[in-house]
């Protein structure tokens, strides 16, 4: 199967790094124009660099902004009026009992992980409906399904994506729109160093130890037993984003290694 996505243009958020990053590579290579985002103007143009590298003649273009902000969402759309893919990638994620969670942290990881992908999908899709083609993402987790006990804050917001991400393609019945959201399991994106060295309690090892360590701990039922790359998630992206998955609506796309233990 070829995917190719000539004369889309892309947007995904959170793509200066980690699995928005190989996503944004990933549509570039098959072909789409591909907005970059990240909260800072420099990040963003280092990207734009090195996914360029990557994918001669490719066509990336420039949209910081903050997303996790309402403010920051307009002046993305400000920029970028229109487009047909929309790749809700950026989210936040921290290790906190919740007895130690503050109001301000609840509210903080609804308004990035929830808010960001509602209002830029209240922006966008209206105008994927009138053309009567366009993909919409929501990058989830398996956290999702199996609310983490060190970080319940983070599960909620993802369970939350799922919901909005179903009645959002409710919305789509008849049309050449789809809505899906994608659920990774533990993955070796950036920033994942600090949270497993967080988790171990700082108790030493290398990296690939604390890794291993973490999935046979706390995700026994994996059946990868390893991280999976940012680049396995992302091939499960760029097909929902492709013209082929046309028949894909509504989903939750599993690509978190068989943690989760059903046949559904």
């Amino acid at each position: 199967m070829h995917i190719e996505l000539g004369g889309k243009t892309a947007l995904v958020t959170g793509s200066t790094g980690g699995i928005g990053k190989a996503i944004a590579t990933g549509l570039a290579a098959a072909g789409a124009r591909v907005a970059i985002n990240g909260r800072g103007a420099e990040r963003v143009a280092a990207a734009i660099e090195a996914i360029g590298a990557r994918c001669p003649g490719a066509e990336l273009i420039a949209a910081p902004g903050d997303i996790g902000t309402a403010d920051g969402v307009a002046a993305v759309v400000a920029a970028l009026p229109a487009v047909d893919i929309l790749v809700n990638n950026a989210g936040i994620f921290a290790p906190q009992g919740f007895f130690d969670i503050p109001d301000s942290e609840w509210t903080r990881f609804f308004e990035v992980n929830v808010l960001s992908g509602v209002r830029l999908a209240r922006a966008y899709m209206p105008g994927m409906l009138a053309a009567n083609w366009g993909r919409i993402v929501f990058i989830s987790s398996e956290s999702a399904l199996h609310i983490p006990a060190e970080m319940i804050h983070y599960g909620v917001s993802k369970t939350a994506q799922l919901a909005v991400s179903r009645g959002l393609a409710e919305l789509t019945a008849g049309t050449g729109v789809t809505v899906n959201s994608v659920l990774p399991g533990p993955t070796r994106s950036d920033g994942v160093e600090d949270f497993l060295t967080a988790m171990a309690g700082g108790g030493g090892g290398g990296i690939d130890d604390i890794a291993a360590g973490f999935v046979k701990q706390l995700r026994p039922t994996s059946l990868l037993q390893r991280f999976a790359t940012v680049e396995e998630v992302a091939n499960m992206v760029v097909y929902a984003c492709s013209k082929q998955a046309s028949a894909t609506n509504g989903a939750a796309l599993r690509v978190e290694g068989g943690i989760v233990r059903t046949i559904a």
